[in-house]
């Protein structure tokens, strides 16, 4: 009988804590000719090629040379309804909503429709080197379930819920706080912690949701307290004007969600741009996880996300690529556009915080890098394989670059879905 184990063989790069400098070689762990031994899903060994192959028995080798391996990436914010509105001309936030979002989303009552589009997502998510999202599912019980069942198929790990939203909607986009409450409560008993799948409590934010649907989300909160929490705060600033206005006791747009008992480090916080020094206090105080989603911020004109700021406060940031406002499914991209973000601010990101950020630090904001976001032994084997030679262009650039961190920011300024090579999920080659 065939062995299922596999020794991947390439240059080999995983991240121990976050790189607090470019020259803070000891936060990560690079071997120039590394090995990487698979079985049953899980890393089982780390070394160099000449180590490993003694110990590999009959695993399969694939030599990946001269190719990089990293930790696949983590996607801590993406909305799996809007996959076919990507690249929909010519709003800012709430308008964008009611002329291409709720539109759409009414489609996901349709459960063969929401099942060919999970397919399509995943399929487009493996492909630019994405091997764990966190989603917003529709306001539909069967849209989660559909995304749920296909990364299933996959034997991948994912976040994600059905959106509570019982106002501000049209109508078949819209449910009540019972049935969101009850809907959620029948998501989380059939998905949490079955397989690799988490559950995220998720009222798509304060305008969509009345205080009595808040008040059964808090509900679910404590009754589930292992479960994610995920909304959007702060995208816009007509956005929190229309929700101060609908929650007028609210001392800010983050009170709303603290008054019910959302907050946690299990909560993420879509966009988190113009925050006040109150929300800012409370963030750091509650563990709450804001989420940077920079070509989604762009796109719609949002603003700039203070990324040093909240860090310097002891914030953990995620980053995420928020497809459908979001421009590209690649987490590559998504930190090309931060990097300019984050130049407009007088701020750095540099390569190696970079890709520590779409793998570990990801992985940190969500409490699961024990699991994912590492190539450590004992963790899942979740793997990208990177070209940074892919295109013409960057093949050119890379015959001038000398260290780790030039090919890293050519991966990151120059890099999509065509410098991923290869895709491991659970240790098996996913990439079509």
């Amino acid at each position: 009988m065939q062995s299922d184990r596999l020794l991947l063989r390439g240059r080999i790069l995983t991240f121990t804590s976050e790189p607090q400098s470019p020259s803070d070689t000891a936060s990560y762990d690079y071997i120039e000719d590394g090995a990487l031994l698979v079985g049953d899903g899980k890393i089982l060994a780390r070394g160099s090629y000449c180590d490993l192959v003694a110990q590999a028995g009959d695993a399969e080798i694939i030599d990946h040379r001269p190719h990089l391996l990293t930790a696949g990436f983590i996607d801590t914010h993406i909305h799996f309804p809007q996959v076919q509105i990507v690249a929909s001309w010519g709003a800012q936030l709430l308008d964008w909503l009611n002329s291409y979002t709720f539109p759409e989303e009414t489609r996901f009552a349709d459960g063969d429709h929401a099942a060919a589009m999970a397919c399509r997502f995943f399929d487009l998510l493996i492909n630019h080197g994405t091997t764990t999202s966190v989603a917003f599912c529709s306001v539909h019980k069967g849209s989660a379930n559909a995304y749920f069942e296909e990364a299933e198929q996959r034997n991948m790990r994912v976040i994600g819920g059905k959106v509570m939203m019982d106002r501000n909607a049209p109508d078949g986009l819209r449910d009540t706080p019972l049935s969101g409450y009850h809907d959620s409560k029948e998501l989380i008993e059939k998905w949490h912690g079955r397989g690799r799948a988490h559950y995220a409590i998720t009222p798509r934010f304060a305008i969509t949701s009345t205080p009595d649907q808040m008040e059964m989300a808090g509900a679910l909160v404590a009754e589930h307290p292992d479960c994610y929490v995920q909304t959007h705060l702060s995208e816009n600033r007509n956005e929190i004007a229309y929700t101060l206005e609908l929650y007028p006791k609210a001392k800010d747009y983050l009170d709303v969600y603290q008054n019910y008992g959302l907050l946690s480090s299990k909560m993420l916080l879509g966009h988190s741009i113009h925050l006040e020094p109150r929300e800012i206090d409370a963030l750091a105080e509650t563990g709450a996880r804001p989420v940077f989603c920079p070509t989604s911020n762009l796109f719609l004109g949002s603003g700039l996300f203070d990324d040093e700021g909240l860090r310097e406060r002891g914030i953990v940031n995620a980053i995420a690529t928020d497809i459908g406002a979001g421009t590209s499914y690649s987490m590559l991209q998504t930190l090309n556009e931060g990097y300019k973000i984050l130049q407009l601010q007088d701020q750095k990101l540099h390569p190696l915080r970079a890709f520590h950020w779409i793998t570990r630090g990801n992985a940190v904001a969500l409490g699961l890098e024990d699991k994912i976001g590492t190539l450590d032994p004992g963790t899942e084997a979740d793997i990208v394989v990177l070209d940074a030679r892919a295109t013409d262009a960057m093949a050119l650039r890379m015959d001038r670059a000398d260290t780790l961190s030039e090919e890293l920011f050519v991966l990151q300024m120059l890099g999509d879905d065509r410098a991923i090579n290869e895709v491991y999920v659970a240790g098996r080659p996913q990439k079509g």
